[in-house]
């Protein structure tokens, strides 16, 4: 069973995105934050990350670096509210492997994650 690790401090989008992984046959984990996210890291093998942009704290963008420093090869795909090309670019540049607009279509996104991890 591929296990996903979703990042966003809207506990509405977390549960939304977990009923939708969990219908797929994903185990999910939630963070609200990049140190809660750091942690489910560390003490799980992890298949994929869906990450927001916006998150207080720690960024999306400083996330993904940590991500991506320390387990290279799990996809990120990040989410963001932000229409703004600096983070688009930033986040392909650091390596995230999908980007969604919210409000993103959940299908959409799901059918993305399945042919990224399956």
């Amino acid at each position: 069973m591929k296990h996903i690790l979703i990042v966003d401090d809207q506990l509405g989008i977390r549960l939304l995105l977990k009923e939708v992984f969990a219908q797929e046959g994903y185990e999910v984990s939630l963070a609200a934050n990049g140190y809660e996210a750091l942690e489910i890291l560390k003490e799980y093998k992890i298949d994929g990350v869906l990450l927001d942009m916006k998150i207080p704290g720690m960024d999306g963008i400083q996330i993904l670096k940590l991500i991506k420093e320390q387990w290279s090869d799990i996809p990120v795909m990040m989410m963001t509210a932000y229409g703004e090309l600096n983070f688009i670019e930033e986040s392909k540049r650091l390596g995230a492997s999908l980007y969604f607009t919210k409000p993103f279509d959940v299908f959409e996104l799901r059918d993305s994650v399945n042919n990224l991890l399956k």
